[in-house]
């Protein structure tokens, strides 16, 4: 059955200003009575090559008294953001810099290099950019296991709001993320697990935000800037930023602008959701005191109202916590579907890396499958060589009604212990469930078919609705997916088993196997999963009551 196309109503599916759970914020203020905004347009943009190319043109389209703000997980200043050897990162917002725009960022420290993190390479991003001119904050309010995981650029103009845009999502301004839909990687390789080869593929989404939201966004970095938690507890950080000048010279934020106005080509509610733990000890934010779980407050609610089809597309789907959310709603609810598209295999090797994640898949993709036999199916990726795609896309679809994107992923981390932020985005102008998120959906799934010819792969995104949905009849239906999604991983599957004899069928889709792992590895992988890979931000209390 299709799904009505009756328009919906964001209140049953969003959440409310008090169910946020954060009563220091400032975020919902310029939508009073509700805690997200209206009249926007959501466009997203698949690959980190189709992002990187209009962010790269979007910052040289600034001028005097602009802004552009920025914060990260990772970012390398010589990464490209065109093919052009001119448009390294540095040298965009440099050019940016010299024009009179405010650059500034907010980049997560990291923790030590010899544990395989960025720590060395942000320091030199930012004293590169302190002496262009740019404001950086190197960012380490975190728990002791914890990460700053955003990842999002806000660019506000002076002259004209209607050209203010904001970007939220997954892909880091780092090496390894400008890959397109052909999946032959990036030329700025990042080295990851060996299935993945000298260049990995890689999968992600981004979501551009028109429209009131901005504001949202640019409230989620100014809150962050301004608080008055220092950025280090560690007093030789401290001392080594001061030697270096970091942090010496940081100017207050100029007044923040009035929202822009509604769009009138779009009427897209959109929903900023976060996630801040408690960092404890005496330390804490001054806008999240107690932290923030707004994104598992928030999917727990939307999946509680889905029906018919769960699409996921993510970098992890780890543990109970998680999987509680998904397997009520399938015990619930005898004719929902899930799809999950994930990494085909972890993206680091060694026991020490690779047995604690499969413990986190165990732990959450098994107990789902289990909930639901014949109702749920987990895929991987390949390029059209054979090559594994890594998936690090955070997409969520739920009944072609709300979609998110944005930096979380399933799991306790994302949703307890790190800094993430995601756009909860719904289609209120009059299509209902035919809109934004079934684009979303249809446009993902596309791909993973080969339903596009090779030469449109790149422009995916600029596909008019009518040949999306031509050459996607067959999939607007919840259930339909689900079959085609089986019938071309299983003919894919055939074609490998039986020595890649003939043409290769056309997809990308690969059954996930059963993650498996012996009783004895489990036990040593399970303190390194709990601690390091999933660790918990909840205070104890919370835990005991499994809440959020």
């Amino acid at each position: 059955m299709g799904l009505s196309t009756t328009p919906i109503d964001p209140h049953q599916w969003f959440l409310s200003r008090s169910a946020r759970g954060n009563t220091s914020t400032t975020i919902d203020d310029a939508h009073p009575g509700e805690a997200w905004s209206r009249g926007n347009l959501a466009r997203p943009l698949v690959h980190g090559h189709t992002y990187f190319t209009e962010l790269c043109a979007a910052v040289e389209a600034t001028s005097a008294g602009d802004i552009v703000w920025f914060t990260d997980w990772q970012s390398n200043d010589d990464q490209q953001l065109t093919d052009s050897p001119h448009d390294t990162l540095l040298a965009v917002l440099g050019r940016a810099i010299d024009r009179g725009v405010d650059v500034r960022a907010l980049v997560w420290r990291s923790h030590a290099g010899f544990l395989g993190y960025s720590h060395e390479e942000h320091r030199d991003l930012g004293q590169a950019l302190q002496e262009l001119g740019a404001d950086v904050q190197l960012d380490m309010r975190v728990r002791r296991n914890g990460a700053h995981h955003q990842k999002f650029v806000v660019i506000r103009h002076a002259d004209d709001s209607s050209r203010d845009i904001a970007y939220v999502g997954g892909i880091d301004l780092c090496h390894g993320r400008r890959d397109d839909a052909n999946h032959h990687g990036d030329p700025q390789a990042e080295e990851i697990a060996s299935e993945y080869g000298p260049r990995p593929p890689w999968h992600d989404v981004q979501v551009a935000l028109q429209g009131p939201v901005v504001h949202d966004v640019e409230t989620v970095f100014r809150e962050r800037w301004n608080d008055s938690t220092p950025t280090s507890r560690n007093p030789f950080r401290r001392l080594r930023d001061s030697a270096d000048d970091l942090h010496d010279e940081v100017r207050p934020l100029p007044e923040q602008r009035p929202a822009p106005a509604a769009r009138s080509d779009a009427d897209h509610a959109v929903q900023l959701l976060r996630t801040y733990p408690k960092l404890g000890h005496g330390w804490s934010f001054d806008f999240a005191p107690e932290g923030e779980r707004s994104v598992a407050r928030g999917y727990t609610k939307a999946v509680s109202h889905t029906r018919h089809l769960i699409y996921i597309e993510d970098q992890f789907l780890w543990g109970g916590e998680m999987s509680t959310v998904l397997v009520d709603a399938l015990r619930a609810n005898p004719e929902l579907h899930l799809v999950a598209v994930l990494p085909q295999f972890p993206d680091q090797e060694g026991w020490f890396a690779r047995d604690p994640q499969m413990l986190g898949r165990m732990r959450g993709v098994l107990r789902v499958m289990a909930a639901a036999p014949g109702r749920v199916a987990f895929y991987g990726l390949e390029n059209h060589a054979g090559t594994p795609v890594y998936v690090h896309a955070k997409v969520c679809v739920l009944d072609d009604a709300w979609a998110s994107i944005g930096s979380d992923n399933f799991c306790r981390r994302s949703w307890t212990n790190d800094s993430e932020l995601s756009a909860a985005v719904m289609d209120l102008g009059g299509e209902g469930r035919a809109g934004y998120a079934r684009r979303l959906r249809l446009t993902l799934a596309a791909e993973h078919l080969d339903r596009l010819d090779p030469d449109r792969l790149t422009s995916i995104d600029a596909m008019e609705d009518a040949d999306l949905l031509e050459v996607m009849d067959d999939c607007v239906d919840p259930a339909a997916l689900f079959d085609r999604f089986a019938e071309s991983a299983d003919a894919l599957e055939a074609w490998h088993a039986g020595g890649q004899q003939g043409p290769r069928p056309p997809g990308r889709l690969r059954r996930l196997p059963d993650p498996s792992l012996g009783l004895a590895r489990q036990a040593l992988a399970a303190p390194m999963y709990r601690l390091l890979h999933d660790p918990d931000g909840r205070s104890w209390p919370m835990r005991w009551r499994k809440e959020f």
